[in-house]
């Protein structure tokens, strides 16, 4: 990968001419994402965020902690001990320019001999799953890095809206197998286009099935203005 959102963070901490962000999915035309908006402080961030880091304890896990945003949030407000991971090396060398303590290129699938009270995963934080089918695999994971009493906070999205309405009102869905949150997800960066990669949206029930499956508890703590929702899971 080009490490295109990386390097977007890394212009905006260091005022090298960043600009927007491009994005485009499988059902979606192209958008511009503001690079400002990695870098917001609590107040400014949406009331489901605010939630999760609210409800956060203990040793904290923040993953695919992209520019540091939560984990500052964390660090300097509450005074709480985060190791924030990433996949882009970029992103962990913004997170550090802003005085983020203990962040690594990591990919959470090869974290091994730590335990966490609190794991986050922000901003469709289940997107990293890239396919349903990967939903075991990542939440086997999660559930062996949690400590007694832990747990796991993320948010995603029922993206259901975005497909058309029929004419008697029901919602039209490809009509392949593939379940409708899997998005092929591409962006730009300075004229610069990164590899296609896959990214996954999880409707409440489905995550909730995902997680029973699994041997964990899920609970929905919060549902906000457009199909989106923050999520515990526990042992």
């Amino acid at each position: 990968m080009k490490d295109l959102f990386g390097k977007a963070m890394y212009d905006f901490q260091t005022n090298n001419s960043p600009e927007d962000i491009i994005t485009e999915t499988s059902i979606s035309e192209e958008d511009e994402m503001s690079v400002a908006y990695l870098f917001r402080a609590y107040d400014e961030m949406p009331k489901i965020e605010q939630k999760a880091l609210q409800l956060v304890y203990g040793k904290i896990l923040d993953v695919g902690c992209g520019a540091g945003s939560h984990s500052l949030s964390l660090q300097n407000d509450r005074n709480l001990d985060v190791l924030s991971i990433d996949i882009s090396e970029k992103a962990i060398e913004t997170c550090n320019l802003r005085g983020v303590k203990n962040a690594q290129v990591q990919n959470l699938l090869n974290l091994e001999g730590e335990k966490f009270d609190t794991i986050l995963l922000l901003m469709n934080g289940v997107g990293i799953f890239g396919k349903l089918e990967n939903c075991n695999t990542f939440l086997s994971k999660l559930k062996s890095l949690l400590n007694p009493g832990g747990q796991i906070l993320l948010d995603s999205s029922d993206i259901i809206y975005m497909f058309d309405e029929d004419e008697d009102g029901g919602k039209w869905i490809p009509s392949n197998n593939d379940y409708y949150g899997e998005l092929t997800f591409n962006i730009s960066y300075k004229g610069e286009k990164e590899e296609t990669f896959d990214w996954l949206y999880l409707d409440y029930n489905t995550l909730q099935n995902a997680a029973i499956a699994n041997g964990l508890k899920c609970e929905l703590i919060l549902e906000g203005e457009h199909y989106d929702y923050l999520a515990k899971l526990s042992i």
